[in-house]
């Protein structure tokens, strides 16, 4: 069953472009045609499209790896923040901090110190600490907050980058570029589409439209997801198994040890016996 249809994406905005005198000529073969000196998107090439990085975006969340999310920009920030943080995947709704990709060592070190200041207030040292102190450590705490806090989950470098605005965030996208991380971005007729691996060209400006495809975008992570736990529900099951048949194993190898451990009567033992015999006869 197709995820999204040509009613669904018209409805949504999907469709309009940029004025003709702002597009980029790359965008050509998404262009459907020019009114009011308006480009229109071709729709049906969208909609494929959205499949294509939705099939994408599922296979990644199944083996188990993170998807970066990137949107800037006011209409798609709320959207962000809802959508993908109900599906514990990193995202940037703040000002992108540039490195955050291409030195991620000292971004995991800004996330640890948001730890250790956890930490420090639910000590006892806390108490000892003066107001002033106090002010500047929790002011601390909220800055590394508003631009950390949605990744502190990311361990390592993710696995894909979703762009909701390419043109906007490309810094973000030219560090992915740099690290060979696949992007997704949604492509906007002022945009150049060959920054992107996955090109879902569409509205980028209008709040129904990014909803729409970030909707899209997150239930095909969460099937993903509910795929790989399904495996892993069933992988348990295995492991017992195989667990009977290696204890089967085990206790044929002791039986066996414990044979050969028997002691064997002698030839020397059996002469004796046989003497004893006959003098008991005589």
């Amino acid at each position: 069953m197709p995820r999204t249809n040509f009613d669904q994406l018209l409805e949504a905005g999907v469709h309009f472009g940029h004025l003709k005198r702002k597009w980029n000529p790359a965008m050509a073969p998404y262009v459907f045609m020019e009114r009011n000196g308006i480009h229109i998107i071709d729709l049906h090439k969208t909609a494929a499209k959205i499949e294509e990085a939705a099939d994408a975006l599922k296979q990644i969340a199944k083996s188990g790896r993170k998807i970066l999310f990137v949107a800037t920009k006011k209409q798609a920030k709320d959207i962000i923040a809802d959508k993908v943080g109900a599906i514990n995947m990193p995202y940037v709704t703040e000002r992108w901090s540039g490195g955050m990709l291409t030195n991620f060592p000292t971004v995991r070190k800004a996330v640890k110190k948001m730890g250790s200041i956890d930490k420090l207030m639910g000590d006892d040292a806390w108490n000892r600490l003066s107001k002033r102190e106090k002010l500047q450590i929790t002011r601390q705490r909220a800055k590394l907050e508003k631009t950390l806090g949605s990744i502190k989950d990311l361990n390592r470098l993710p696995a894909a980058m979703f762009v909701v605005d390419v043109m906007k965030e490309h810094i973000a996208v030219r560090e992915a570029q740099k690290l060979n991380i696949p992007v997704f971005g949604m492509v906007d007729t002022n945009s150049d589409p060959n920054k992107v691996d996955f090109v879902i060209p569409a509205n980028d400006d209008a709040s129904n439209s990014i909803e729409l495809i970030l909707d899209i975008m997150t239930q095909a992570i969460k099937e993903g997801l509910a795929e790989r736990k399904a495996e892993k529900d069933k992988e348990p099951q295995g492991d017992k198994k195989g667990g009977n048949k290696g204890e089967g194993r085990k206790t044929r190898a002791r039986k066996e040890d414990t044979a050969d451990k028997q002691p064997v009567a002698s030839s020397s033992d059996e002469a004796k016996t046989s003497d004893e015999e006959t003098k008991k006869e005589e």
